[in-house]
């Protein structure tokens, strides 16, 4: 049983990297700078969370499990509010979206 808990837990753990990966080159894709800060706290809190779900998984249930849900809960309250705080920076510093012609 605790092979097949630590192979959940490391496909878990790698769809989490395969996630963030698809995510960077998806940056790429955006052309200003609003809509890649959006994808980017997208795929970074969701990356996240699925390797820390996968850590827990792959552990168990412990004490080490507790201290990696009370760094998701706080990651989950303050990656948002660090988006917003840049977005908002930039938003009142003047920058735009260009307007293609």
């Amino acid at each position: 049983m605790a092979v097949v808990q630590e192979w959940v837990g490391n496909i878990v753990v790698l769809i989490g990297l395969l996630f963030m990966t698809l995510g960077v080159f998806g940056i790429f894709r955006f052309k200003d700078y609003f809509s890649r800060i959006l994808i980017t706290g997208k795929v970074d809190t969701v990356g996240f969370i699925t390797i820390m779900i996968g850590l827990i998984i792959r552990h168990g249930f412990d004490f080490f499990t507790g201290k990696i849900i009370l760094v998701l809960a706080l990651y989950i309250i303050t990656n948002p509010i660090a988006t917003h705080a840049i977005t908002r920076s930039a938003h009142l510093s003047g920058y735009r979206i260009k307007k293609e012609r």
